[in-house]
């Protein structure tokens, strides 16, 4: 039993002397990394989702109904103005037109007829060597064979009409698309589908821009010379960049009042026809911003409810625990974050432009961003920075 107490008063002894030890104070200050802002010159793209359009493109409808009873040209060709594309069974078509014309041929002879009995009578009027009842028949008689003509006339032009819409011509020159229908279908006017074409070269680009955005593109359009080269230029599907740059044509004429986006127009050559109607692109805008600019990167940015933030390193004196209060070394210095609001640009890389908010030569914090609040306590005496992989500088 002794020894159990003694052994009990042993341990007692050794935990009180631990807890006399002097703990080591806690250190407040979040080992950071620092970036010194320097403004340069900076190339860049705004970048925007797009797609190629035709400057013209038709959908190919048939006029009359029928059987399709010729097919002139080869699908994905290029075909010219005026050639000769499809032909619709043009036997009743024909027929009509000759029945109208040989109508025709009656209606003329039937005013001819009309024509001399009115002369005719006309003559013996003036004598009184008829009855006024005769020659005003004859007058009307002339008058409803001169209508008859007429509507003749309209019959002719009609049945042309439907005859020359029996073969269907290409409109203008560009490419044509795979038939829609084969030999021997039967089409019905304006509900049919037979073909498209659309124009190739230039091949439109359209994209979408907030109306933010409008002024800047209003004034490149007004530009008379453009200063930067490759002011437009777009990244095929494959990211290849496509090898010729274009220029904007239009601007659409209303801002959609829901998204607040309007459509944008480039056109660029396309002599080899590597666009294609409907391909995804991607236009760049080469940026026309003079003068050096300040980029930070992008790690050293912080969004907060659509806001945006940096923290900056500022020195900062403060009292020396180690001191006396009277003491001559009571103040030491110190590194504090400061957070500041700024306004984002383009984002280049793993870099971010910054419009305003920060000057040249602010020491921005890039690690250990996570850990900071407005005044917080840092150093940049840490071996091996937060999220870095070398030494933490000043």
């Amino acid at each position: 039993m002794k020894r159990v107490f003694f052994n009990a008063i042993f341990i007692s002894i050794v935990v009180f002397a631990a807890c006399k030890k002097k703990q080591p104070p806690q250190n407040t200050e979040v080992p950071v990394n620092l970036y010194k802002v320097k403004a340069k010159p900076v190339l860049y793209y705004d970048q925007y989702p797009s797609t190629t359009a035709a400057l013209s493109q038709v959908t190919l409808l048939p006029q009359v109904q029928g059987a399709v009873t010729g097919i002139f040209f080869t699908e994905g060709s290029q075909v010219k103005k005026g050639q000769k594309l499809y032909e619709i069974d043009k036997r009743i078509y024909q027929d009509s037109y000759d029945a109208a014309v040989a109508n025709r041929k009656v209606t003329e002879g039937t005013l001819l007829q009309a024509q001399q009995d009115a002369d005719r009578y006309e003559y013996l009027n003036k004598y009184n060597a008829v009855a006024k009842q005769l020659y005003d028949h004859a007058v009307i008689t002339l008058e409803n064979a001169k209508s008859q003509v007429q509507s003749a006339n309209q019959a002719v032009k009609t049945a042309r009409t439907n005859l020359n819409y029996a073969e269907v011509y290409a409109p203008f020159d560009g490419t044509i698309g795979l038939s829609q229908v084969k030999l021997g279908n039967v089409v019905t006017p304006g509900t049919t589908v037979l073909n498209t074409i659309s124009t190739n070269d230039p091949m439109a680009v359209d994209f979408v821009v907030n109306e933010k955005q409008l002024p800047k593109f209003e004034r490149l359009q007004q530009a008379k010379h453009q200063p930067t080269d490759s002011l437009f230029t777009i990244l095929l599907a494959d990211n290849s960049l496509y090898p010729i740059n274009g220029k904007i044509s239009v601007i659409d004429r209303a801002v959609n009042s829901q998204t607040g986006a309007i459509t944008v127009r480039l056109v660029f050559p396309n002599p080899k026809g590597m666009l294609r109607v409907g391909m995804s692109c991607v236009v760049r805008v080469h940026n026309q911003e003079a003068g050096p600019q300040i980029v930070v990167p992008g790690k050293a940015v912080v969004e907060q409810m659509g806001e945006y933030f940096v923290y900056t390193a500022q020195d900062s004196l403060m009292n020396n625990p180690k001191a006396g209060a009277d003491s001559a070394k009571n103040k030491i210095k110190r590194l504090v974050a400061l957070q500041k609001k700024v306004q984002v640009g383009e984002t280049i890389g793993a870099n971010m432009i910054i419009k305003s908010g920060i000057n040249n030569g602010d020491r921005v914090i890039v690690d250990g961003v996570q850990l900071l609040h407005d005044g917080s306590k840092i150093t940049t005496a840490n071996k091996v920075g937060p999220s870095a992989g070398g030494k933490g500088s000043r």
